[in-house]
């Protein structure tokens, strides 16, 4: 008796493989004064609906920036933490959205091995010819069952339509899902190291800002003395 694994609920987390580069603000430092500067619109993110809408930061050109930047350094405190919040809830959101296309590319191993080990068999695993199974009905529920065709699968292909395959037909479609999540993870991956670039900047220009004694209520209270 043996046990094939078989998630009963799937996740298909379909995204484009053939990508354009995704946005990023590029982080640019001219003199004293520290700028992030668009390099693409929004728009051609291919990740927009991974992570919250942005607002497009721009300046026209004070302090030397170029229009689509924005002189870090001309922001208020206040401004800066709300930079920094959005910038921190924006890679979460990716973190968990990482997570997410991981743990399907991972399901769509298991089909791959279930494949092998439990339809196809391999008589160097014992398996060849066995014809009794365990379905997991939950996690922790099964239920016995036996194996009547090894020549043809069921494939959910998403949206509750399943298409019936070879078994050789499944594992390459399983296979070309895998490898296109790959590419996906990482463009994601690139666009996290942006964003985390991103709020490190944010945070060093906070920083200073503090260190110099720059708070927002510090000019009030110095007035009403």
């Amino acid at each position: 008796m043996r046990t094939i694994t078989t998630p009963s609920t799937w996740s298909f987390l379909e995204l484009n493989p053939h990508l354009r580069p995704h946005n990023k603000f590029r982080v640019k430092t001219r003199g004293t004064h520290t700028f992030l500067r668009a390099n693409a619109p929004i728009d051609s993110d291919p990740f927009h609906s991974l992570y919250p809408s942005h607002t497009k930061m721009s300046d026209s050109g004070s302090d030397g920036a170029q229009p689509g930047t924005v002189n870090l350094a001309s922001l208020s405190v206040p401004q800066l933490r709300s930079l920094q919040s959005r910038l921190t809830s924006e890679l979460e959101h990716l973190t968990t959205s990482h997570s997410k296309l991981r743990a399907a590319q991972a399901k769509f191993r298991d089909c791959v091995r279930s494949i092998n080990d439990g339809v196809t068999g391999s008589k160097d695993k014992g398996t060849d010819g066995q014809d009794d199974i365990l379905v997991p009905l939950t996690s922790s529920l099964y239920v016995k069952g036996r194996l009547t065709d090894r020549e043809r699968v069921l494939v959910d292909v998403g949206t509750g339509f399943y298409v019936e395959k070879t078994p050789a037909k499944a594992v390459a479609f399983y296979d070309d899902k895998i490898k296109g999540l790959d590419a996906n993870l990482q463009e994601l991956e690139k666009i996290v190291s942006g964003k985390s670039q991103q709020l490190r900047v944010v945070e060093e220009v906070l920083r200073q800002k503090m260190l110099s004694g720059e708070a927002p209520a510090q000019p009030a209270a110095a007035s009403a003395s």
